[in-house]
């Protein structure tokens, strides 16, 4: 009985490696097609004056993060404005109390990991009615993963028409890649 036993046990043993074969490998070709892809963040501190109707400054930081193939930009356009403005009334982008107010910013990009970040050559006067150039991006731009860094240091008229009150702005940022 205990010879029976062995010899089946035996049997069972060899059947279970009859089954478990080595074949070939298997092999699958993965692809990915990397595009031109871009993001932006923005964060800005409200505008204030230093001394007797000197202008309001403040700056808003922005975190970019851009691929590009053929380039790209960074624009902004005032899609809230301060107030209606006219005579009497608060500060305006669109329609200042004063021929002359302006709400004005220069830019600032750091470099990126490949490629070229141009920020604005000069001082840009902001639109309600248009989107205003910020960075340029050349081909084959790479930010880093974390993102970069560029800026707008904004400058408005402090003018003393303006009627006394908080007023607020909205600055649309836009990042484009292709």
């Amino acid at each position: 009985m205990k010879k029976t036993l062995m010899v089946a046990s035996l049997m069972l043993l060899a059947a279970s490696f009859s089954y478990a074969q080595i074949g070939p490998p298997a092999t699958s070709q993965l692809s990915v097609t990397v595009g031109a892809e871009a993001s932006i963040t923005a964060q800005a501190g409200p505008l204030s004056s230093t001394g007797t109707f000197g202008n309001y400054t403040g700056t808003t930081l922005l975190n970019y993060k851009v691929r590009t193939i053929s380039g790209g930009a960074i624009t902004v356009e005032i899609t809230t404005d301060f107030s209606t403005g006219g005579t009497g009334g608060g500060p305006s982008v669109a329609a200042p109390p004063t021929t002359g107010d302006a709400l004005t910013y220069t830019c600032t990009a750091a470099a990126p990991v490949t490629g070229s970040a141009i920020p604005c050559g000069s001082s840009q006067t902001a639109s309600t009615t248009a989107e205003t150039p910020v960075v340029t991006f050349g081909a084959t731009t790479q930010s880093t993963s974390a993102g970069t860094a560029a800026s707008t240091s904004w400058t408005l008229t402090n003018d003393p028409s303006y009627k006394a009150g908080t007023y607020n702005a909205v600055a649309t940022f836009t990042i484009s890649a292709s």
